[in-house]
């Protein structure tokens, strides 16, 4: 946890050095609440099944231009995992001849810190935009809990949204943004024999709508 506000603390000493770089680009802090809906991943006789949540979204963005633009961004959510896979034993299991294991469940939490691109334009009270970028996904289980270790993935995003100038300063945000990254393995093989080694490039991905407020400098 030490580490996660070392990482928060890094992000608001960028947007310091950011505004005082550039004063006539725009610079904004926003914070959103947003919910996290995972794909389940799958290979060969493994299965991760992960729950859906709600979290919360930080970001800092610069406006360099009418149209380009940069932001970093930290979100935070739980990701409970559950675990299970499929054994051949014959005839007692129903097709396709496969029965799934006890599930194993994990409780953990995400964090997402990324880096992105933003490609904007102004409307009037109204500023559609779109981004991509990449970063780190740290998932850390909860504590107390045995044969566990934390999941570090590099992660890809891509999003689009909608900010919705209330006054001069203050505005809405709403925005679409998709997590693209290695399924994290949590368990290790002392508890579950097939969980290591995962075949390589067994990705999934992040669905996290978001609805927030913005501060404009």
């Amino acid at each position: 946890m030490k580490r996660i506000w070392i990482y928060i603390a890094c992000l608001l000493a960028g947007a310091a050095a950011w505004n005082g770089a550039a004063a006539c680009a725009q610079t904004d802090i926003a914070a959103s609440i947003d919910g996290a809906f995972s794909g389940t991943a799958t290979s060969g006789v493994d299965r991760q099944s992960p729950s859906n949540s709600a979290g919360g979204l930080l970001e800092v963005r610069r406006i360099d231009s009418s149209l380009m633009g940069i932001e970093a961004a930290y979100s935070y959510n739980r990701a409970n995992q559950v675990y299970s896979y499929t054994v051949p034993i014959g005839l007692p299991c129903p097709p396709p001849g496969g029965c799934y294991a006890r599930p194993i469940a994990v409780s953990a939490n995400a964090h997402a810190i990324t880096g992105d691109w933003v490609v904007s334009r102004k409307m009037r009270n109204f500023r559609p935009f779109a981004l991509a970028g990449g970063g780190l996904l740290l998932v850390i289980p909860s504590s107390g809990q045995k044969y566990t270790s934390t999941a570090a993935e590099f992660l890809f995003v891509l999003g689009a949204g909608l900010d919705w100038k209330l006054s001069s300063h203050i505005g809405l945000r709403l925005q679409y943004r998709e997590n693209i990254y290695k399924a994290p393995q949590l368990l290790s093989t002392e508890i579950y024999p097939l969980a290591s080694p995962r075949p390589p490039n067994v990705y999934t991905y992040t669905q996290e709508p978001a609805l927030g407020v913005y501060y404009r400098f």
